[in-house]
């Protein structure tokens, strides 16, 4: 495409004599309107939401970035940005406006001991494999390798290692951004710190991530993996606490995992790393007294990807996925999961349920919102609705909608990669005393409120943005 028709919103391959149309300026990538680009560009892992850009840019260098920002800034146009897909609820759609695909900016360009510069398209699991051949790595790491980095540092990054190290945001020194006005800028903590606070955990809605330089620390080559059973919720639960009190594991997780006679079992995954000498059983396993013990050693690599394929196969079927996070205050945990197993089937589940703690004092960055005390509990329902069905889909919804109220009741918030049905007036409750500080960041960094419309924070263009 090489021109826009505002007179209409569409995008053109050519500029007639006597056109109204606007020449778009010169792209090193290409901006393209094929059917199967914009169909790609409204769908996303969840399967929820397919709201349809008019165009997709598939960026040839960071120029056409701030190309595309300015110009949607000039003719009133919404951007978003797809990194891998792994939204759920079309986060990351457009609907009329455009997509940038950043997977066309995906090169890794420094490693050193102590940190990595990469595209915001680049993968994680690319990022891993890269730094594990020099013994270095991300000291977290999500569950699944397959995002990317610029999509991960907009939502927060949490993992098993986060009881350690926080998320992966809390782990970024520097970031390259396009603002939604169209600025190029590099910032850090040092700085432009509003800026790099605002973006980091901010959900797409300042400025455009292009570049992020994140730590890397010594790495380990194998996981000595503990699955460990408990009869009860609450047995689970006090040994997480117990866990992560002494931070006996270098990863600590959990799961409510489906029985054969349609009730849950209740497991806590905890990994130790070690090179050369494995790790004591007796002294790990010491007062967390659980009924069922299963020990297996791995290399270290292998572990951080023992989910991809599985994720790969099920983004293949195309199941609608209803998911939903919550970050629950660690003295109401306990009532809410048991409240909540009273009426949760595995089916009600879906795939996958985890629930671990993490400290609040390791998240730093002030748009990730967690709930106060010092630990907290993410609860994470996975859902995935198999055979697909509409009706179904629409009640686990509501579902979502109703246990994430009750959270917020109890004083949680939610870890913002969910399938829930919030207003602008919802998100000013999510963000809290931190919404004016939200609404500032909005006004300076994107005060045409062109950046990322489908996470509904903000009224839609014909309000001014940074408004109440």
């Amino acid at each position: 495409m090489v021109a826009f028709d505002p007179a209409d919103s569409r995008w053109l391959s050519s500029l007639p004599e006597n056109s109204t149309a606007i020449q778009l300026p010169h792209l090193d990538g290409e901006l393209v309107t094929d059917e199967d680009a914009l169909t790609e560009a409204a769908t996303d892992y969840g399967h929820l939401v397919h709201d349809r850009p008019r165009a997709v840019l598939r960026p040839g260098s960071v120029a056409d970035v701030v190309t595309l920002v300015r110009f949607a800034n000039e003719h009133g146009i919404v951007v978003a940005v797809r990194g891998q897909g792994h939204s759920t609820f079309g986060q990351a759609q457009a609907e009329s406006g455009v997509v940038i695909d950043s997977r066309t900016l995906a090169t890794v360009h420094e490693i050193t001991p102590g940190h990595a510069v990469v595209d915001a398209g680049v993968q994680w699991l690319d990022l891993v494999r890269i730094t594990l051949k020099d013994g270095i790595a991300p000291p977290v790491s999500t569950d699944y390798l397959g995002l990317s980095v610029g999509g991960t540092l907009c939502v927060g990054g949490i993992g098993g290692a986060s009881q350690h190290h926080g998320m992966l945001v809390d782990n970024t020194l520097e970031l390259q951004v396009v603002t939604g006005d169209g600025r190029l800028v590099t910032c850090s903590a040092d700085h432009e710190p509003e800026l790099f606070e605002a973006v980091l955990g901010g959900l797409g809605q300042f400025a455009i991530i292009v570049r992020a330089t994140v730590r890397l620390v010594p790495a380990p080559t194998m996981a000595r993996v503990y699955t460990l059973t408990y009869p009860r919720v609450t047995d689970l639960t006090a040994a997480q606490r117990t866990a992560l009190a002494d931070g006996r594991f270098d990863y600590l997780e959990g799961q409510l995992v489906p029985t054969d006679d349609d009730d849950f079992a209740f497991v806590l995954e905890g990994g130790s790393w070690y090179t050369a000498q494995p790790p004591d059983d007796e002294a790990v396993l010491a007062g967390i007294e659980p009924t069922g013990v299963d020990v297996v050693d791995v290399p270290y690599f292998e572990w951080l990807n023992r989910i991809y394929e599985t994720v790969e196969q099920i983004e293949a079927l195309r199941l609608p996925g209803p998911w939903l996070n919550a970050f629950l205050p660690d003295a109401a945990t306990d009532e809410i999961v048991t409240e909540l197993l009273t009426t949760l089937t595995p089916a009600d589940a879906g795939g996958v349920a985890l629930l671990y703690p993490a400290r609040s004092s390791l998240i730093t960055r002030p748009q990730v919102r967690v709930p106060a005390g010092e630990v907290f509990f993410l609860l994470a329902l996975l859902r995935a609705v198999s055979p697909p069905d509409d009706a179904e889909a629409e009640r686990l919804i509501a579902d979502n909608d109703a246990l994430y109220a009750r959270v917020l009741a109890a004083g949680g918030t939610q870890y913002p990669v969910n399938a829930l049905r919030l207003t602008p007036a919802g998100w000013r409750t999510h963000y809290g005393d931190r919404w004016p500080a939200v609404l500032r960041a909005k006004g300076r960094f994107d005060p045409r409120g062109v950046l990322t419309p489908g996470q509904g924070i903000f009224e839609p263009l014909s309000r001014a943005p940074g408004t109440p």
